[in-house]
């Protein structure tokens, strides 16, 4: 006997852009049906993202200028809800959030072979069906659709990946966006065996592009506190520089091939300095600020390549689940909360006091 789908489901909705307080926490929720080209899946683990957070405050409006943390846990004041969203398009609430999604299908829509019913599924976090596969397009899973917190979540068949491998829910559900994103950015920037450095290393982006870029061969040098420097160590870091240390003086002027950022904010320019002749520079993400001061001279006479990474070519996600079904790479879980402790578990992301990711686990 399959499973049986309840009519209704336990799900986070998020009723605007906002502070802790936008997001409810309801048992009556309609569960979603999927329609043609689409699978329904049980969640099992839902990751805590930066993307969701920056979602939830409306950080992508051009309004906000501040870092994150500024507005995590209250909101801003000033959020231009017109352009706060990845495609720049209005938010539609209530919206479930959840850019990371570790389940099992257990419903198809039309079109979709059922034999597909039983999988152990991740839900690709950038997701091109709804947009047709153009280039440079995409909705995000917990923003331009709804996501993963909650019991069940609906997403194309063809953006869902069965994963043969003997990790926790919890681990695979710590995949999706952060390991996509730091897989995209090396893909990006063409990342081999060189030196390479990555900002924000003890976070789910930063210590995902540690292990990948050693995956590729590269000399990993990792920016991270004091107190998680050992942990970004074990996870393979050749060397670990201090996020407040002078890092031209640390690493030295023109030494290494790659920046891999996530963070932005005012030592923006001593990353360009620390980048050899003809360098790349590539991002995904601005938790420190998103306005950053260029000097264009550093850029042109250094023949620098700078590569924002939002978009992934579809063998990112492909090549990632081969990593995941070979042994290749293993994620860190710091910490699970059950789904009705979102405010919690995003209060701890803010904190950053801890290496790898954190997860929420729907009821059962």
């Amino acid at each position: 006997m399959g499973h049986q789908v309840p009519a209704r489901m336990t799900a986070v909705q998020l009723t605007g852009h906002g502070g802790l307080d936008a997001l409810r926490y309801r048992e009556d929720v309609p569960t979603p049906t999927p329609g043609a080209g689409e699978v329904l899946i049980k969640v099992a683990a839902a990751g805590v993202n930066n993307t969701d957070i920056n979602t939830r405050i409306g950080w992508y409006s051009k309004k906000v200028t501040e870092a994150t943390d500024t507005g995590g846990a209250d909101g801003f004041k000033e959020v231009d809800d017109d352009d706060a969203t990845w495609s720049g398009a209005p938010m539609a609430f209530p919206r479930i959030q959840g850019a990371d999604c570790c389940g099992q299908i257990v419903a198809v829509g039309e079109g979709v072979d059922a034999a597909r019913i039983g999988e152990r599924v991740i839900v690709r976090n950038m997701l091109r069906s709804y947009v047709e596969y153009r280039p440079f397009e995409c909705w995000t899973f917990g923003s331009e659709c709804d996501g993963a917190f909650a019991q069940y979540a609906k997403a194309p068949s063809r953006e869902v990946y069965a994963v043969n491998c003997d990790w926790t829910d919890a681990e695979l559900a710590s995949v999706p966006c952060a390991w996509s994103t730091a897989e995209n950015t090396l893909h990006r920037a063409s990342v081999g065996a060189e030196r390479v450095l990555v900002t924000g290393a003890s976070g789910g982006v930063g210590s995902a592009a540690v292990q990948l870029a050693k995956r590729r061969g590269a000399h990993v040098i990792a920016v991270a506190g004091a107190s998680k420097a050992d942990a970004v160590r074990a996870i393979g870091a050749d060397e670990v520089v201090d996020r407040n240390a002078d890092f031209a003086a640390a690493i030295g002027r023109d030494a290494v091939d790659v920046v891999v950022d996530l963070v932005a904010g005012d030592a923006w320019p001593s990353l360009l300095d620390v980048l050899k002749r003809g360098g790349r520079y590539a991002t995904a993400g601005a938790i420190a600020g998103p306005i950053v001061e260029l000097d264009v001279r550093t850029l042109y006479l250094k023949d620098l390549s700078l590569l924002g990474c939002t978009f992934q070519d579809d063998v990112v996600y492909e090549n990632l689940v081969s990593y995941i079904e070979r042994g290749e790479v293993r994620p860190m879980v710091a910490k699970t909360f059950p789904l009705r402790d979102i405010g919690r578990a995003q209060e701890e992301f803010l904190a950053k006091k801890f290496t790898g990711k954190l997860v929420l686990i729907p009821p059962g």
